[in-house]
């Protein structure tokens, strides 16, 4: 029923949706298919027209954020793909208190935040997504995460058309998850952070950057591609299978981290998602395993990815 909608859904929107969008080059993969319509929000305005022509239609949705943590098929997402523009990558700080827009970027808050010597979030300069991303999967790195300084956030329905402050403590933050779901937007967070030194956390930031760079790689890649299981590393696991540089088409497990998946320029999604697979199933078969992807994936069949077994 969804493809069936679209049209309508397209009519509604007018000039504010564009119809088979590539949205794979706006992932930092930047590789992958089209969405049947695309939406930049650039005002609330926009948030309320669209939560009106989505209400009665049955057809998914996908927030885009930054893309550093989504893979799009090669065939691409047949509903209705959503990313903030601009003027919702504000960032205000006011003592303590940070109000972030859900397209600021992580390590633009993070450089900003040390700069007026506060500390707390320097561990996100290391982290390429969105403030509205990393709320809706409690990204964390480096000892932290959101969680940790998180007071509460504007959150949008775009079914209902619902525009809410939610405390944290109502979030359900846990490792990597949220109760955000995937029609809901994080227009705004508030941060509460410490008075600090703002040599000390520049310092903290250069050296995550230092470090980032030393042990992670560079090129198309969303970062971390498996859970760490309790206790270990999904990279150790990786590299213990024997499948650091695996390559798989335009592909590649990557031979400086085992844990990221990097892909040629121009290539393929459906490459990543076998690579994946092949990956997955080889460190079941040499530990007993099953690593599951941090990665969203978008417009893949279903398969033994989706297998949570930790």
């Amino acid at each position: 029923m969804g493809a069936a909608v679209i049209p309508e859904v397209a009519r509604q929107l007018g000039a504010l949706a564009q119809t088979d969008a590539a949205i794979g080059p706006l992932t930092t993969y930047r590789v992958g298919g089209h969405a049947a319509l695309f939406v930049l929000v650039e005002h609330d305005e926009d948030l309320e027209r669209l939560s009106r022509a989505l209400a009665p239609a049955d057809v998914a949705v996908l927030v885009i954020g930054r893309g550093s943590n989504v893979l799009v098929a090669d065939a691409g997402f047949g509903g209705v793909a959503v990313m903030l523009g601009e003027p919702y990558a504000r960032v205000d700080i006011a003592g303590t208190r940070v109000r972030a827009g859900g397209m600021a970027s992580l390590p633009v808050v993070a450089r900003r935040t040390a700069a007026a010597g506060l500390t707390g979030f320097e561990w996100a300069v290391g982290v390429p997504g969105s403030i509205g991303g990393a709320v809706r999967m409690n990204a964390g790195g480096h000892g932290s995460d959101m969680a940790a300084t998180l007071v509460g956030v504007r959150r949008f329905d775009l079914r209902s058309g619902e525009d809410t402050q939610v405390p944290a403590d109502r979030l359900d933050l846990a490792f990597r998850h949220s109760n955000v779901a995937p029609h809901q937007l994080v227009v705004e967070a508030e941060l509460r952070l410490d008075k600090g030194d703002r040599s000390a956390s520049e310092a903290t930031v250069g050296e995550i950057v230092r470090w980032r760079r030393e042990n992670q790689p560079g090129g198309a890649n969303a970062g971390s591609v498996f859970v760490n299981p309790p206790g270990d590393s999904a990279g150790r696991l990786v590299d213990a299978a024997g499948c650091k540089g695996l390559r798989r088409g335009s592909a590649f497990v990557s031979p400086k981290h085992a844990n990221f998946i990097q892909a040629d320029d121009g290539g393929s999604a459906d490459d990543i998602f076998t690579l994946m697979l092949d990956v997955q199933q080889r460190v079941f078969e040499h530990s007993g395993l099953r690593l599951r992807p941090e990665t969203r994936l978008i417009g893949f069949p279903p398969s033994a990815l989706d297998v949570e077994s930790y």
